[in-house]
């Protein structure tokens, strides 16, 4: 029922119990409400809601589970990823390292070319000047002969005897005996047709100086000299008279005949081994040490590359001396 009052504009609505069971809309809705009730209080309804929590907690096991696997699936592939990091990373140094390795072989070799090529063309350009000197000593000692020959001539006309009497002459082998005294060969040389051939000449003193028989072949190093002076082949003569003295204890003699090599012959075959015997010579002499051992250092300055330094080499450390380059001597 509503109540107005008087001094209200709009009546205001008052409710009460009995209004409201009065009410039929209302009714409808709390006879809904306890069928509902009753529906949910009944057995039936208490064991499909048993079911369901049943379900739901399965479903939340599931889950749990699905999200458990997925911890574990991302902490395992967190781990992959790292190590594929670390491989990566390792593969980079690696690859610099050999990259580094590489340019500094490719330096190393290109300056060890560049090295070898210069000392060839070192090499070479020496070759070139021995052998530029070689043909002009040839052509000297052609000159020489040719003069010898000439000389001969004018002293020793054709048809004219030579004189015994005249020292400048030159005695026949049957007036040998006619040389003057205390001069052991002819002051001047003999005609070109009587001079031994140097080839055989030098082959047969080779022959003889291995086979020891060293005066003998001593004897055909000095035709040699008389005739050649100027040739190869003497250089090569005056080492083997330098063997020869040396075998024979006469060092002084040795040394003599070595420095005929290293003076007269400077760029000869024979230059290295007469310089590593000489100082061999001069060890073996007592006040000649010093001496002998700038000589052997000498020889590994001149010439490092060659046999006869190893062998300088090999003597100086067993004398137990440092190998160091040294001046050449004031001649």
């Amino acid at each position: 029922m509503v109540l107005w009052t008087a001094n209200q504009r709009s009546p205001t609505p008052v409710f009460n119990g009995e209004n409201m069971l009065k009410s039929p809309k209302l009714r409808i809705r709390l006879i809904a409400a306890a069928f509902l009730a009753s529906a949910l209080c009944s057995p039936s309804a208490h064991a499909a809601s048993k079911e369901i929590i049943e379900l739901q907690t399965q479903v939340q096991q599931l889950i749990d589970m699905v999200q458990r696997l997925q911890s574990t699936l991302d902490t395992r592939l967190g781990v992959v990823q790292h190590l594929a990091e670390q491989t990566a990373d390792d593969a980079n140094r690696v690859s610099a390292t050999v990259n580094a390795l590489q340019q500094k072989i490719n330096a190393q070799n290109e300056a060890g070319g560049g090295k070898l090529d210069a000392v060839s063309g070192q090499v070479q350009s020496l070759n070139d000047s021995v052998d530029e000197l070689k043909s002009r000593i040839a052509k000297l000692d052609k000159s020489v002969q040719e003069m010898q020959a000439q000389l001969q001539s004018v002293q020793n006309p054709a048809g004219v005897a030579p004189s015994s009497g005249n020292p400048g002459s030159n005695p026949s082998p049957q007036n040998g005996p006619g040389t003057p005294e205390g001069n052991s060969q002819p002051v001047v040389l003999p005609a070109a047709n009587q001079a031994p051939p140097l080839q055989e000449t030098f082959q047969a003193g080779l022959r003889d100086y291995n086979s020891a028989r060293y005066d003998v072949a001593a004897s055909e190093f000095q035709d040699v000299l008389h005739y050649y002076p100027l040739d190869d082949l003497a250089g090569q003569a005056h080492f083997y008279l330098g063997e020869i003295a040396y075998r024979q204890m006469k060092f002084s003699e040795a040394i003599k005949d070595f420095n005929a090599v290293l003076e007269g012959f400077p760029g000869g075959p024979k230059a290295p081994a007469a310089q590593l015997r000489k100082g061999f010579a001069l060890l073996q002499m007592k006040d000649k040490k010093d001496a002998g051992v700038r000589e052997l250092r000498l020889l590994i300055q001149r010439h490092p590359q060659t046999p006869e330094a190893a062998q300088a080499r090999t003597k100086l450390n067993a004398l137990g001396v440092r190998i160091t380059p040294v001046p050449a001597p004031a001649q």
